[in-house]
């Protein structure tokens, strides 16, 4: 792999990992298009590991309290948050560690991951627009069930396509949260499941995997990742989901017919 490759890399999972357009589709669709060897799950981990760092450092404050609430006062509301979500990733960690072998292999055909990609978009744009924000403002007076419920949808995240931070964000629009506390609790429970999945990826890694091309991509992941969540974060304030929608369809339109004509 190039340096150049692994930027572009970066890039992709920048962009997919936040916005509800699916990385694991881009990484795996890139080599793809291009007629490249797929670079391998283990690689797209350590990018992941590069966002999940800048999760970390956007939303740093609200780890800080967690963290802090919950192992000292775990009965209080902020408490009582960190558990919810530790919770709310079992259901995608039991799926990542059943379907794991399905995840490296069936779940990458390219037909596979354009449905994905516009089955799921239309669900986005209509929770998006039937969205009656019902649910409190404030993550911290979310209940269980409301967040359990939004970590049973990230398990479907296991699909190329389906998109992690999409299909959250749409069980939360769903369950009338706004917009901002959609992105919001989606973002935080992403760190779970990428660290325990880099843990687990990472053991894979050669020696000679940790090149100068990884860590070119691991760095243009992180800081555009910083970008990417805090534009998202500002966009969403104003505008709905559409243009992510109109682009997952787009694009899963153009991987059928790629597929079909070459």
């Amino acid at each position: 792999m190039t340096i150049f490759d692994a930027v572009l890399l970066g890039l992709l999972q920048a962009l997919g990992e936040f916005l509800p357009i699916s990385s694991s589709a881009h990484l795996v669709l890139l080599p793809y298009f291009r007629g490249q060897v797929y670079q391998g799950i283990a690689f797209d981990v350590m990018l992941h590991a590069a966002t999940l760092l800048a999760v970390l450092l956007y939303f740093w404050k609200d780890w800080w309290v967690l963290l802090q609430q919950g192992l000292t006062h775990p009965t209080r509301r902020e408490g009582k948050l960190l558990w919810y979500l530790a919770a709310a990733t079992l259901p995608a960690a039991i799926a990542g560690f059943l379907l794991n072998d399905w995840a490296e292999h069936t779940f990458r055909s390219p037909l596979m991951i354009a449905g994905c990609l516009i089955a799921f978009a239309c669900m986005l744009g209509w929770a998006d627009h039937h969205n009656r924000e019902a649910a409190p403002a404030d993550i911290f007076d979310l209940s269980f069930k409301t967040i359990l419920l939004i970590g049973c949808a990230q398990a479907l995240a296991i699909m190329p396509g389906v998109s992690r931070s999409g299909i959250t964000i749409t069980a939360a629009l769903f369950l009338g949260l706004a917009r901002p506390t959609s992105a919001r609790i989606s973002f935080l429970l992403s760190a779970p499941i990428i660290a325990g999945a880099a843990i687990l990826e990472a053991g894979k890694l050669a020696p000679a995997d940790f090149n100068l091309p990884l860590l070119a991509g691991f760095i243009t992941t992180f800081v555009a990742a910083l970008f990417v969540i805090g534009g998202l974060m500002k966009y969403i304030k104003t505008h709905r989901f559409d243009v992510f929608v109109y682009y997952r369809i787009l694009l899963g339109l153009f991987i059928i017919g790629f597929y079909f004509w070459k």
